[in-house]
């Protein structure tokens, strides 16, 4: 009778080890996948000033050197990645309904990947912080499978940016 004690006891120590492990493996998943984001998109939540009419906000570089925010697309939460050589906004068509984007007219894009065939659209509104734009021109890439959107010069043109080593800072004018 002991021994099946033992051995029972013996087992119930092992399983709880196991769950102490998988517990340890789970929250070490959970704070690298964090960080790896963090390390990414620096700016999760980025911040706003308004001074005289004029709404800035400041961007931190990623560790590749690309500006990449969180912001907003018709009141729809989103990431952006910010693209001086892109000539508008552009948005991967899967995301399209989500963000109450509707196609318009079709036409031929060059791209970093060759030639594409898009659909133009129209941003109701588009935010990062306190800085808004509307009516903002845009392009539905049915070649875009992620779920970042290029930041182009069709929302870029209408802001100042002013880079000083890995900061960036948007104004609104």
């Amino acid at each position: 009778m002991q021994e099946n004690q033992t051995d029972d006891a013996s087992k119930f120590g092992r399983w709880m080890l196991w769950a102490v492990w998988l517990l340890i493996f789970g929250l070490l998943i959970y704070f690298f996948s964090g960080f790896i984001e963090r390390k990414y998109n620096p700016n999760q939540s980025p911040s706003s000033s308004t001074s005289g009419g004029v709404t800035e906000v400041i961007l931190k570089q990623n560790n590749m050197g690309h500006y990449v925010t969180n912001g907003f697309i018709n009141g729809e939460p989103v990431t952006f990645l910010l693209d001086t050589g892109a000539t508008s906004v552009t948005v991967g068509a899967h995301l399209g309904k989500k963000l109450g984007l509707s196609a318009g007219q079709r036409f031929n894009a060059q791209t970093a990947n060759g030639i594409v065939t898009v659909a133009s659209t129209t941003i109701n509104e588009l935010r990062i912080g306190d800085i808004r734009l509307l009516d903002v021109e845009a392009n539905l890439n049915p070649g875009m499978k992620q779920n970042e959107i290029l930041l182009g010069m069709s929302a870029l043109k209408r802001l100042e940016l002013v880079q000083r080593g890995d900061t960036l800072m948007i104004r609104s004018y």
